[in-house]
């Protein structure tokens, strides 16, 4: 299935259905009196995140959606039927922009959550609803509301536990096809991954959901490359792993130049915990490869762990290491929810 991660749709809800002007006409029945029924009411539309959606796929076929207009209401006091919603269905993760693409309508991360987007139009009254003592045979009816029109776009943030960043070629769909059973695209050249993959690692007794986003490049918060469009991803995420290449003659404007675009893009992508790693360490040299350490030790601030996902190095190292912050991260919230206390109205 192909990745889509945004897409732009047109919705309309449904309008009210106008009311009845009808009058009780029978042979006996001199003065019958007014029995028009009301309309119908127009059909909502709705958001509903669903489990088994992965990509916002077929909004690229279909970008319009309409609910059903409420049926107006006819003689004999009925009521027209009110109109059936439109139901759009998205992954979890998913947020709902105004035309703008900055107004946040909705934000759905667990599946079975909804949120209206578009109230259908109330439907008109029929003239029995005028009825009264001093207006015996009202001649008049309300016509249904219209519906509201909206430009919307879906935009789908991957929900992982943890995601690998770093420069293009850096390792990550290597990393990630080493410690899962996803096949993500690996080739010699910069770019190889196109859109993100997930894969479910196991690390002990827990499992957790690993992202491999594609590669980042010095520019890429202003548009630059493709990390931009991508970088969304990594705000869903708790704690980040990210690998410079232990090949690479400057690893440290290598993880500078990462750290420098996750400022950029804002939304305090750089206070997200972060687990450094020199990544193709069988590439080379015991003695480079200390010398590559140092230098990226002195530029994180941080000891870096030493990877290769080929040899297998130092790979469940990192795995623990995710595991106990991906940990540590729940348990505070946890502790937060349960300082809190019960919700009250």
């Amino acid at each position: 299935m192909k990745f889509l991660d945004q897409a732009k749709i047109y919705i309309k809800s449904g309008a009210g259905g106008n009311g009845c002007i009808s009058f009780r006409r029978e042979k006996y029945i001199e003065f019958g009196g007014p029995n028009g029924g009301d309309g119908g009411n127009g059909g909502d539309v709705w958001a509903e995140c669903v489990q088994n959606l992965n990509t916002l796929i077929d909004y690229r076929y279909q970008q319009h959606f309409a609910a059903q207009n409420g049926r107006p209401g006819m003689g004999k006091d009925r009521a027209g039927s009110n109109g059936d919603d439109c139901i759009i269905k998205v992954p979890p993760g998913t947020q709902i922009l105004a035309e703008d693409g900055e107004t946040l309508l909705a934000d759905l991360t667990q599946p079975g959550e909804r949120a209206r987007l578009a109230r259908g139009g109330n439907g008109g009254f029929g003239n029995a609803h005028f009825k009264s003592p001093t207006n015996q045979a009202p001649r008049h009816a309300n016509p249904g509301q219209p519906g509201e029109e909206l430009t919307i776009w879906l935009r789908m943030k991957l929900i992982a536990d943890a995601g690998l960043i770093g420069l293009p070629n850096a390792g990550k769909s290597t990393f990630l096809a080493a410690v899962s059973a996803a096949k993500p695209k690996i080739a010699d050249y910069p770019f190889t991954t196109l859109y993100p993959n997930l894969g479910v690692v196991r690390a002990g007794d827990i499992d957790f959901v690993l992202a491999d986003l594609p590669g980042l490049i010095e520019g890429a918060g202003e548009g630059a490359g493709l990390g931009d469009r991508f970088l969304g991803h990594v705000e869903r995420c708790r704690v980040l792993l990210h690998l410079v290449d232990a090949t690479s003659s400057d690893v440290a404007a290598d993880y500078k130049t990462v750290r420098r675009e996750l400022k950029s893009y804002g939304n305090d992508l750089e206070k997200k915990k972060e687990i450094v790693a020199l990544s193709k360490a069988d590439s080379l040299d015991d003695e480079t490869l200390a010398e590559r350490r140092d230098a990226l030790k002195k530029a994180a601030r941080k000891t870096p762990l030493i990877l290769s996902a080929v040899s297998g190095r130092g790979v469940k190292d990192a795995l623990y290491a995710l595991t106990r912050e991906i940990t540590r991260i729940d348990d505070a919230e946890d502790a937060e929810n349960a300082d809190a206390g019960p919700w009250k109205p």
